[in-house]
Parts: structure tokens; sequence; C-alpha cells
């Protein structure tokens, strides 16, 4: 990839150990002092926007959220947390059985402390993503692709770790004003040697059938270009793309589909010189204060019923039928 687009990779470390001798900082704004321009992106911010500006407007800088989503963020932050832990544990060098036992004993004990939403009366979208789906779909996975044969190898950075659970960030040569080149940044799942090549594995899970249809929405996709960028940068090596391993979670089982999305160098710049014009967008939506509503991406988003309303009624009906937490921050490392 031509070099010109990084003005240095300035981060890219494994999960943060916290204790009293070692505090992480506090956590900077990604948004340029009193305005609503952000400079550090990542695939979830520039996403949002790419699909509707109001969108945007709504989650990443008001924060709005729907009253169910916590459980959804929840279990797919467990999921991926026990995974990583697993891992970490095979590195390590202990077998499969010890490692998935200290994941699900490490995953129990977080639940003992911060609690797991009783999901029995909810509907069914809700209902499926339960401790025991969550503890379910672990072990499933775990026995599908344990290390041993598996043919996607954890890689070991530079410091001897194991590529798991990568908090990036890397600067542009470009930026909102000159002394603030935008950053992209997020988190790796892992990366991985599959059949001689360098790829990024990124794990999800879904209420949807795996079939083509759902594999079809990665490529092109927004989230696995930057994060084959990122890949890249992390390893200082090429990254051929990113490998999907996805879970069907229902309330009675769980399926399990692997599918590889391909980058090539030419892709990527694409992507980033794409990126600038959109960056631009968003900047003079931030300064003029105004997030147009992108009324071809209306179906099926979450905000639809508020859109739909007179605008001088939506202001109540957010605060009525959302929450409002604090907004998502990139910058703040897993």
């Amino acid at each position: 990839m031509d070099q010109k687009f990084f003005m240095s990779a300035m981060e890219a470390v494994g999960i943060p150990i916290v204790d009293e001798d070692n505090p992480l900082p506090e956590v900077p704004s990604p948004f340029l002092p009193d305005t609503k321009i952000q400079f550090a992106i990542d695939s979830t911010s520039i996403g949002n926007f790419k699909t509707c500006p109001r969108l945007y407007q709504y989650e990443n800088i008001e924060g709005w959220q729907p009253r169910d989503k916590s459980i959804h963020l929840k279990f797919g932050g467990l999921y991926h947390e026990a995974l990583a832990n697993y891992d970490h544990c095979r590195f390590d060098g202990l077998d499969h059985d010890e490692s998935v036992f200290q994941a699900v004993k490490a995953l129990l004990d977080e639940v003992a402390v911060t609690g797991y939403k009783d999901v029995s009366d909810e509907k069914a979208s809700v209902k499926a993503k339960s401790l025991h789906n969550l503890l379910r779909s672990i072990v499933w996975y775990l026995d599908q692709f344990p290390t041993e044969t598996d043919p996607a190898r954890t890689v070991a950075l530079k410091n001897g770790k194991p590529a798991v659970e990568l908090s990036f960030r890397f600067e542009l040569d470009w930026g909102p004003i000159p002394e603030q080149p935008y950053i992209l940044c997020g988190h790796l799942d892992r990366v991985v040697e599959y059949q001689g090549h360098l790829f990024v594995s990124d794990r999800k899970t879904t209420n949807g059938a795996l079939t083509d249809w759902y594999f079809d929405q990665f490529n092109p996709n927004n989230q696995m270009s930057l994060y084959s960028i990122a890949g890249q940068i992390v390893v200082e090596s090429p990254v051929k793309g990113v490998i999907i391993d996805a879970a069907e979670v229902k309330e009675d089982y769980t399926n399990f589909a692997r599918r590889i999305i391909y980058r090539t160098p030419a892709q990527s710049e694409e992507w980033l010189n794409d990126l600038h014009m959109w960056l631009l967008a968003m900047e003079k939506c931030a300064v003029e204060n105004h997030w147009p509503m992108n009324d071809k991406s209306c179906r099926g988003c979450t905000f639809q019923q508020v859109c739909e309303k007179d605008p001088s009624v939506r202001p109540v009906f957010l605060k009525s039928n959302f929450v409002q937490r604090e907004p998502w921050n990139p910058l703040k490392p897993r």
C-alpha cells in the first residue's frame, strides 16, 4: 500500500491490564474542543455517517440508543471477550479443555459482578441472547474451531504477545485542522495466518441465517476495508483481507459459518481516497450543525419511527422511546 496515506503507526496493543499501580489514562474526547467535528474515526462512526448523517447525529453525537440494545451489546462483548481469553490461554500453553474452562469461568465471574438481564419474557431476537445461549455459543464455537485443527492460526506480535483483541490507532496525513490529523482507530479480534497469508479474523453474532445474502453485506464493506488496512499496520506485513466467523444465535441452537473477504492494495487505496471526501462532508455537517436525513436508508433503521414524525415532536419521541447514554468514543480501548 502507498505509505503516503500514513504519517505513523501510533499504537498496536493487546488487552490493557488495569490495576492500582498502572491505571489507564483518562480517555480523551474524539471531537475537537468545543465542536462536533470528530477527528478520531472508527468503522462505526464513518459507517453511520455514510448510511445517514441523521443516524450519525442521533447515535454518535447525541448518544441515543434503543432501550433493549444494551443486551445485544453485552452479549456480543462477552462473546468476544471469552473467545479472546481462550486464545490467550492457548497461546500461553494451556490445552483446549482447560482453556475453555478458564474462558467460561472468567465470563461467569464477570457476570456475577455486573449481572445479566433476564430475557425470558422479551421478544425472540432478545430472548435468544440469554446467558445460557451465550455460554452454549462460546463452547460450541470453540469445539468447532479448536486451535489444534483450525487452519487459521493466531500470529505473534513482535513483542511476543498473541495478536488478539488489539486496539489500534494510526494517523492519516491530513485532518480537520493542521495541528490535528485524523486518527483511524478501532479494535481487531485477531490476526491469523491462513494458507500462508495473513488475515484479520472477525467474529460476529447474528439472529439471521448464515446465507450468501448475510455474507454479501461484507463485500464491499466499510468495516472490512478499515480492518484490512489496520491489520497491515499492526503486523507490519501485507494482509489479504478478513476471515469472518459468524454465529447464528437462536433460542434453541447456534450455527456457525466462515467466509473469507479479500481486499487488494488498490481497493484499500480507493477506500482511503473516498474516505477523504466522506470526512470533508462530515466536517461540513458539524460546522453547520445540520445533519440531513438520507431517506433512502430509512427502511429498517433504528430511528425510522423517529424520522417519520413531524420535526416538532421528534425530541419528545426520542426521550420517551430511547435512552441517552454516553456517546460512543472510539478512543476508548478494550
